[in-house]
């Protein structure tokens, strides 16, 4: 081989090179902004999730209370009525010993 082959040769391998090191930094960059493209997908999934989460907690908590609000509700109007028909039993003892210490009042100073 002559010296004209052999750098030849030379600058054909240092092209080969060049060209595989371009190709390894093009490969390199497209694989770095999909591996960003890819986290960005991963952390708004995450987010999505977390409100998705955060929005059955609340709903879950809002018909519990709303449940328990039912159920109080409904205990303090069972007591309510209780004490309506306990407070109309005792007016009528009221109005009956009034009626009466009344009566005898009068009949005492007659």
């Amino acid at each position: 081989m002559s010296r004209t082959d052999i750098l030849e040769d030379i600058k054909t391998a240092e092209k080969n090179a060049a060209a595989t090191i371009e190709k390894a930094e093009a490969d390199k960059k497209a694989k770095i902004a999909d591996a960003r493209r890819m986290s960005v997908q991963k952390i708004q999934d995450a987010e999505a999730q977390a409100r998705s989460n955060f929005e059955t907690s609340m709903a879950q908590a809002k018909d519990d209370l709303s449940s328990e609000r039912d159920a109080l509700l409904s205990a303090g109007r069972k007591e309510a009525a209780d004490l309506e028909e306990k407070s109309a039993a005792k007016m009528k003892e009221v109005k009956k010993f009034l009626s009466d210490e009344f009566v005898r009042s009068i009949d005492v100073t007659s």
